[in-house]
């Protein structure tokens, strides 16, 4: 990888983690690691233009039919391609067609851009990362395989030891904190070549007092009856968090900061 490379683009394609949850700006928008990336490569160069289509919920299929086509045609220096964990957590998934829709995305993506950026997605410590973790590691094999066959390149952030602290996970146990965002973005600047702003991003913050047994309670009940319950219902109702809502960023623009 070259160092200090000079792209003057950026395409952010996938679902929430790429949207910014729960990353929250005072206006009620979310920032998230893409935009924060957008703003380190526009500040080092003048006209730098981003456009982020990710959408919250979306499945890999839908990704494929709404975003690839669309991210191919903008032509950007670097392309950032997440996607297909929310079906490797649906109580049912087709593991082959979730790994034939990703081939296919990177097959497109790949040739319309000077770099197409994969991740090994971050997963918080707990049982839901332990229940789905087999599937979850049948789909990093495969970004690690259709990297090296495309030229890609692949930010781990799975393996980093600060992304799976809970601390770093907002309260629905399913988004990064702002804190989680900055590091993510961290890791994709120095994978595509940057001087590092932050070597120790992949160790956790220092250790705290764990909270208590009435206070974890209380949060576990908190979380079920916010985020757990609502979130299985859309799954056995067959809705998303993001219908409806529009591409995050859908042009190719200058970039001038959050909501620019």
């Amino acid at each position: 990888m070259q160092k200090n490379p000079l792209f003057t683009s950026l395409v952010a394609v996938g679902d929430s983690f790429t949207e910014g949850m729960s990353d929250l700006l005072p206006d009620g928008s979310y920032r998230g690691w893409a935009d924060l990336l957008a703003g380190r490569m526009a500040a080092r160069t003048p006209g730098f233009r981003y456009a982020n289509l990710a959408v919250r919920g979306k499945l890999i299929r839908q990704i494929v039919d709404e975003q690839v086509d669309v991210a191919a045609a903008m032509e950007a220096d670097v392309i950032t391609l997440v996607g297909g964990l929310n079906d490797t957590l649906r109580p049912k998934c087709d593991m082959g067609r979730v790994r034939g829709l990703l081939t296919d995305a990177v097959e497109r993506l790949a040739p319309a851009c000077k770099q197409l950026v994969l991740m090994r997605s971050p997963g918080r410590q707990g049982p839901v990362l332990e229940r789905f973790r087999p599937r979850m590691e049948e789909l990093f094999a495969c970004v690690d395989d259709l990297a090296a066959r495309h030229g890609a390149v692949v930010v781990d952030l799975y393996g980093a030891p600060s992304l799976g602290d809970p601390r770093l996970w907002d309260v629905d146990r399913l988004h990064l904190t702002a804190e989680g965002h900055r590091r993510v973005a961290e890791a994709v600047w120095q994978t595509l070549g940057y001087e590092p702003e932050d070597t120790a991003w992949r160790i956790p913050p220092p250790a705290s007092a764990p909270p208590g047994w009435a206070t974890r309670r209380v949060a576990d009940a908190r979380f079920a009856r916010q985020h757990l319950l609502p979130w299985i219902g859309r799954r056995l109702t067959g809705r998303s968090s993001g219908d409806g809502l529009p591409p995050k960023r859908p042009g190719l623009l200058p970039y001038e900061g959050p909501g620019a």
